[in-house]
């Protein structure tokens, strides 16, 4: 986690007021109808819808395909259906509907049909062919339990006939919907402004009769409707909350209808009409589609509905579309004024506040954590605020979703580039300037702290590692001070890179020397263990280079490597003007005093006692000698690492007994024997050979009687 300052603090806050106001201003407030698509298709996904389409107190009966196949009416113009509509509408008023309200309108009246019929119209003809549904209307008009409607336009209105006008008296109401700029109805008008007056919309004339009540305007023009204030964001509407996606109001088949009126089940009206509210509509697949809020998890034409008289036809089960019938858009209209179930919409100063502390919060993730890290976080706040939004929807309360999730995605991509160009840039340039002195992990703590670096250390447990190139000064002295240059780097980058590949840091070089720890920058609880991988890596690579390397070929460079492990002060140690992050302690010193006890032994990889205790699960060794080295009075055991277990050859293991049984009978004073099994054992084996010659001395001149088994090395 990074470290922040005034300036990113400022920067945050600046880019989370952008963008939170930039979401939910006016060029962007489809987002806002969005959000209500989304919550109304994550909430169908997540809970659906519980209630019985029989307890809706909405129903709708639906001039449908079946209507159209079915005689009397198949083959028959609409207008010449209206005797039965008030044949069946009248049945529905008996069986005890509170109101019926049309969502279809007859403009003319086959009456009125000019069209040549012998030497008169066929109006003339047919005179007289809608009185008995006139009479319906008008019957159904006076007792309060009908409403027609009407699109209520400047350039085209479309109004019931003049006769059916007339039949009705005022009891007309306009059917227009509320539709977004995308082409989506989301809301309702309440009422319109007719000759000066407000008159309530269908839904909401629809909804009063039915609880014998009256819209009433408040001084703060919201609605009220028998006491429940009508919620909505965009004035003198109602939001719809398709809870039910449609499926919640029982839609009954016109023509099944009429063939119950035919036969007179009087009950079957009551049981599915009494006290409710009735629209009549079409639901066609080709007339009056509608898109709504549910357009994005798809919904229905109605929910299941009893039948009476007609069988149900093969493809009556009702299938989800993006478009629903206009009808069920009034009927949830009427059910949310019913039921007090309106969505209820933020207003903008609440969206905007929420969307910006929502960005704020993305915003100062990017501040403090890296790119992949915010980009989590981004993912994480949206999935639960989404999730929260969902809930509330489930209580009709509209959060906005959209907004804030976009206005947090643009706040984390606007943050990581003010970090790239501006706040990141002396960090990228500190880290790169100082990657070729420091450890990676020095340098980041540096970062994280925001403070210069000062004296001081800590105690660690770390393995130290030595290497030197043997005779490299006669070997410079044949190279030309450009090659002596290109060869020491080509060698200290090969062996570099390989301590680095193994969690080591290179503290210095001192010439062809490398100093380096492992478990110290970074922690490293298998430091002892890395440190033996990286230095018998470096061992094969230098082979490698011998042979293939042009500037190496034939000048047989070998290099010796001393690994001690124990504790050391690691820190940054110097003067008070200048200081290293490096390591100091005997742990040091004695690291680099078994670097140069190879030479003896003929070894290129020597290790304390300590080292092999911390790692040996891992490595195959055999135990060389006791030595002390200069500078140190007490005796340590070294040891040579011969390879990984898992790659142990049948030679090394034998020769390695060989050497420990020579070693054994070293330390008996058994010199003769131990100079016999070192030279069976020589060969091209450096150590045997050192041991023989000097089991051959001893075995010719035996030592003292207080004689120690152990190796006094004169030099470094």
């Amino acid at each position: 986690m990074r470290r922040i300052g005034k300036r990113d603090i400022v920067a945050a806050i600046l880019i989370a007021l952008f963008t939170g106001a930039a979401f939910t201003s006016p060029p962007f407030q489809r987002l806002q109808g969005l959000s209500l698509d989304i919550l109304t298709a994550l909430r169908w996904t997540m809970f659906g819808d519980h209630r019985d389409p029989a307890t809706s107190p909405v129903v709708v009966v639906a001039i449908d395909g079946e209507t159209y196949e079915t005689p009397p009416f198949k083959g028959s113009p609409t207008q010449t259906w209206t005797r039965e509509i008030g044949r069946v509408l009248g049945s529905i008023a008996e069986g005890g509907a509170k109101v019926i309200g049309f969502d279809v309108i007859f403009p003319s009246s086959i009456e009125q049909s000019e069209i040549p019929f012998g030497d008169v119209s066929f109006g003339s003809r047919v005179r007289g062919f809608d009185r008995d549904y006139l009479i319906a209307l008008r019957k159904l008009s006076d007792s309060g339990k009908l409403v027609l409607g009407e699109i209520l336009s400047n350039d085209h209105p479309d109004r019931p006939d003049r006769a059916q006008q007339l039949a009705v008296k005022n009891n007309i109401r306009a059917l227009n919907v509320h539709t977004d700029p995308d082409n989506v109805i989301r809301r309702m008008p309440l009422s319109f402004s007719i000759e000066g007056q407000p008159v309530p919309a269908m839904a909401v004339e629809l909804a009063a009769r039915s609880l014998g009540v009256k819209p009433e305007a408040g001084p703060t023009g919201i609605t009220s409707l028998s006491g429940y204030a009508v919620p909505g964001a965009v004035p003198n509407t109602l939001t719809l909350n398709f809870r039910g996606m449609g499926h919640d109001v029982p839609a009954y088949s016109f023509a099944d209808l009429r063939a119950c009126a035919e036969k007179g089940d009087t009950d079957f009206f009551r049981r599915a009409f009494d006290g409710k509210i009735v629209l009549l509509g079409s639901i066609l697949n080709f007339e009056d589609r509608k898109l709504t809020s549910m357009h994005l998890g798809r919904g229905y034409d109605g929910g299941p509905a009893a039948r009476c008289a007609l069988p149900a036809p093969a493809s009556a089960a009702k299938q989800a579309r993006s478009a629903v019938a206009g009808v069920f858009v009034h009927a949830t209209a009427v059910r949310n004024l019913i039921e007090h179930d309106a969505v209820t919409e933020l207003p903008f100063p609440l969206r905007t506040i929420l969307t910006i502390v929502f960005a704020a919060i993305i915003a100062a993730a990017a501040c403090l954590l890296a790119p992949t890290g915010a980009a989590i976080t981004w993912l994480g706040l949206a999935v639960a605020y989404a999730a929260v939004a969902v809930g509330t929807f489930a209580h009709a309360i509209a959060l906005p979703l959209t907004e804030p999730v976009l206005a947090g995605l643009t706040a984390l991509a606007m943050m990581i580039g003010y970090r790239f160009v501006i706040a990141d840039r002396e960090e990228r340039f500190l880290r790169k300037s100082f990657a070729f002195y420091l450890a990676p992990e020095v340098i980041d703590g540096m970062v994280a702290s925001g403070k210069m670096p000062v004296l001081g250390g800590e105690m660690r447990n770390i393995t130290m590692f030595f290497s030197d190139l043997s005779g490299f000064s006669s070997i410079a002295e044949k190279m030309t001070p450009a090659e002596l240059v290109a060869l020491m780097n080509d060698y200290l980058s090969a062996m570099t890179d390989i301590i680095e590949s193994h969690g080591g840091y290179v503290d210095k070089y001192i010439g062809d020397s490398i100093v380096a720890m492992f478990g110290a920058p970074a922690v490293d609880p298998d430091h002892a263990q890395h440190a033996v991988a990286a230095a018998l890596q470096c061992r094969d690579r230098l082979d490698e280079l011998n042979d293939s390397h042009p500037a190496f070929r034939g000048r047989g460079l070998a290099h010796r490597i001393g690994l001690n492990s124990g504790e050391a002060v690691v820190g940054n140690i110097g003067s008070r003007r200048r200081f290293n992050y490096t390591v100091m302690s005997d742990t040091v010193n004695l690291a680099s005093r078994l670097e140069g006890a190879n030479k003896y032994f003929g070894t290129v990889i020597m290790a304390s006692e300590a080292t092999v205790n911390q790692s040996r699960s891992a490595y195959v060794w055999r135990e060389l000698d006791m030595v002390r080295v200069q500078g140190r009075d007490e005796p340590i055991r070294v040891y040579e690492p011969l390879a990984e277990k898992s790659q142990q050859t049948q030679e090394q293991g034998i020769r390695a007994a060989t050497y420990a049984k020579a070693l054994a009978c070293w330390r008996a004073r058994d010199f003769a024997k131990a100079a016999e099994l070192f030279e069976s054992a020589g060969g091209d084996d450096p150590p045997c050979r050192y041991f023989a010659k000097r089991a051959r001395i001893m075995a010719t001149n035996p030592p003292a009687a207080d004689w120690t088994p152990v190796n006094t090395l004169e030099g470094k």
